[in-house]
């Protein structure tokens, strides 16, 4: 034990001046030196522990090929730039929303404004507003089809309404190819209604269910025979009751020889009305009665006009042209065909396309306006 003091006494005694090995002054000290000097031992054995550490950390500095500090002291360098790269993303962040906003600008001015228009009418549209935007687009169609008219060719309104019940289940087009023939052999009701009806099947045949037509032809043209004196009646409940006639034909004949306001609800109207959603109504008199509702009388036969040419000539069935379509902002269906401009004028018909109308002698109007007369049967 007193070996053990002597030597940390002695260490001390080095650093304070007191060198005294085994001095028997230290040993009678009592317990307060001994105590003292223990307390002092102790921080020089840390020292001395520390003291190895230190000179390998040395060492480490002083020896150019260590690799273990260069990793540590890489970290606590690139922690500032560490930081200043995480704030520079902060910083940049509304570039890319800039970005974003660059390809809308550059195509709102075909497809994104429809595209609004889409979420904004079919769902929460007020009656008024529907009012408003199907009176609307019935004035652009009017600007684009200023020439509207019947596209079936007739002279007198027995012509119309037989021109009419032959229309179905085939293009205007066909029927007025066909009737010429038609009507140089049958003109009057009277001649009609005493035909012999192989003969009236064989001129009817490219019309397609000729056999059919020629009943209901032969029946009305007898009809107006017995019941009207040869003459067609000009209004609804009459025309009816005859053979071949319903309301689809009746409003044909009373909007168009007879200037009597109808709207014609035929393939072409059903599938606009609904796709631009002013109504979701199946059944042709339903739709009648919805679509009148939303318009004055007095715009019912134009608008019929208006709503069958632009389906015929741009709002087709399978494929409609919505990139070239002049009410596409206004449409609930916009996107359903294709958007693209110039696909879009491929898919375009009639005079639209550069191409023939549907009648062999339009109208005046129609002709300065840049339509061309359909040819006749056979021809071309």
């Amino acid at each position: 034990m007193s070996a053990e003091r002597d030597s940390a006494v002695g260490e001390q005694g080095s650093d304070g001046g007191r060198k005294t090995a085994g001095a028997p002054r230290t040993a009678a000290a009592g317990t307060g030196a001994s105590a003292a000097s223990a307390k002092k031992a102790a921080p020089s054995k840390k020292a001395v522990a520390r003291k190895p550490a230190a000179a390998k950390k040395a060492a480490a500095e002083k020896t150019p090929g260590a690799t273990k500090p260069a990793a540590k002291k890489a970290p606590a360098k690139k922690t500032p730039s560490a930081k200043k790269a995480s704030s520079a993303p902060l910083k940049k962040a509304p570039a890319p929303r800039k970005q974003v906003v660059a390809p809308k600008k550059a195509t709102a001015s075909v497809p994104a404004a429809p595209a609004k228009t889409v979420a904004a009418h079919p769902q929460g549209e007020s009656r008024t507003a529907l009012v408003r935007r199907a009176r609307r687009i019935n004035r652009e169609l009017a600007e684009v089809y200023p020439y509207a008219h019947p596209e079936l060719d007739f002279e007198n309104p027995f012509q119309l309404v037989v021109a009419t019940v032959l229309s179905a289940q085939t293009t205007d087009l066909r029927v007025n190819q066909t009737t010429p023939a038609l009507f140089a052999k049958y003109p009057t009701p009277e001649d009609l209604a005493a035909a012999n009806p192989e003969e009236v099947e064989e001129i009817l045949r490219p019309t397609g269910f000729f056999r059919a037509k020629t009943k209901s032809v032969i029946g009305l043209s007898k009809a107006l025979v017995e019941q009207f004196g040869g003459e067609v009646p000009g209004r609804l409940e009459d025309l009816v009751k005859l053979p071949g006639v319903g309301r689809k034909t009746a409003f044909v004949v009373l909007g168009n020889a007879f200037g009597r306001p109808g709207i014609t609800v035929d393939t072409h109207f059903q599938r606009l009305v609904r796709r631009w959603k002013w109504t979701d109504e199946t059944d042709p008199d339903k739709i009648e009665a919805a679509v009148g509702a939303l318009f004055p009388k007095s715009d019912w036969t134009d608008l019929s006009h208006h709503v069958i040419w632009h389906g015929r000539r741009i709002c087709h069935a399978r494929k409609p042209a919505c990139g070239a379509c002049p009410i596409a902002p206004l449409c609930p269906a916009y996107g359903e065909g294709e958007t693209d401009p110039e696909k879009a004028k491929k898919l375009l018909k009639y005079e639209k396309a550069g191409q023939p109308g549907q009648r062999l002698r339009p109208p005046q109007a129609y002709l300065d306006a840049g339509g061309r007369a359909a040819p006749p049967l056979g021809a071309g």
